[in-house]
């Protein structure tokens, strides 16, 4: 266990029979919290990218200066089989892909959450949302579009939103085959939902359509346009794109205060 004046750091094993494996977790706890149910809960995909980056002194600088409100942070670890747990519980894409990303959405609901509110005598939080990086960003999104009364926020960094049921030489259709989207076409609004999307300008250099747009860029606008089509407004959507963002741990760094603020900042 780490600790600095206003965090700690637990890093826990959660043992998944869903996922066969044991599951690494660093849950990050302001100390001053004596009720868990006055806190947020965010939970966090490729939590070990989060140890890169120093994400514990990012939080307590936040949490210190009184920036945002108590927030508990759950960063998960991806294990070996990340592109097959990772991905939409709706459907693997087109190499198959995801196909235990059902798996994966159970042991958040049915072995992590309940081993947190085990550990720490925490019946219920404020409220809870989920964050993630490129493809567990679409994890992310994936669980918490599907299980809407459980989240609040999303957090989308660099997501993987090309994910698909058709590889691009097999009749691929952008309004067909793009999995996420799909969802969100068929799905209903949940006007308490807000979502917070990152893309960087140097996330990659494919362009399908040759349109002079990267495809992230591409995939992510239109994400946008699936949720307003659905009813959600500029309100419930902060879009970032940043001139000099690339796929990589850096960028998402400098992003995180912006996230935390936006999401609970006082």
């Amino acid at each position: 266990m780490a600790q600095s004046a206003v965090l700690r750091t637990d890093t826990c094993i959660v043992e998944s029979e869903y996922l066969e494996r044991d599951v690494t977790v660093d849950i990050y706890m302001p100390t001053k919290l004596v009720y868990l149910d006055q806190a947020s809960l965010l939970l966090i995909n490729d939590g070990q990218d989060l140890v890169k980056m120093a994400f514990g002194k990012l939080l307590s600088k936040l949490l210190s200066s009184n920036a945002i409100e108590p927030l508990v942070c759950i960063g998960i670890h991806c294990g070996p089989e990340r592109k097959m747990e990772y991905g939409t519980a709706y459907s693997a894409d087109y190499e198959g892909r995801g196909a235990k990303a059902g798996l994966y959405t159970k042991f958040i609901f049915e072995e992590l959450l309940p081993f947190v509110r085990k550990k720490y005598n925490a019946p219920s939080f404020k409220d809870k949302s989920f964050a993630g990086f490129s493809l567990g960003a679409l994890s992310a999104l994936d669980i918490a579009w599907n299980h809407a009364s459980e989240f609040r926020k999303v957090g989308l960094f660099s997501p993987s939103l090309w994910w698909r049921r058709k590889a691009y030489d097999d009749g691929y259709n952008d309004e067909q085959d793009r999995l996420m989207h799909l969802q969100i076409k068929h799905g209903k609004c949940h006007p308490w939902l807000q979502f917070f999307i990152e893309c960087g300008e140097l996330d990659e250099t494919a362009d399908r359509n040759q349109n002079g747009i990267i495809d992230a860029i591409d995939d992510a606008l239109d994400l946008i346009v699936a949720l307003k089509a659905k009813g959600y407004t500029d309100q419930h959507i902060h879009y970032l794109q940043l001139e000099d963002g690339k796929h990589d741990i850096q960028t998402w760094e400098k992003v995180w205060p912006q996230f935390l603020e936006w999401g609970w900042g006082k």
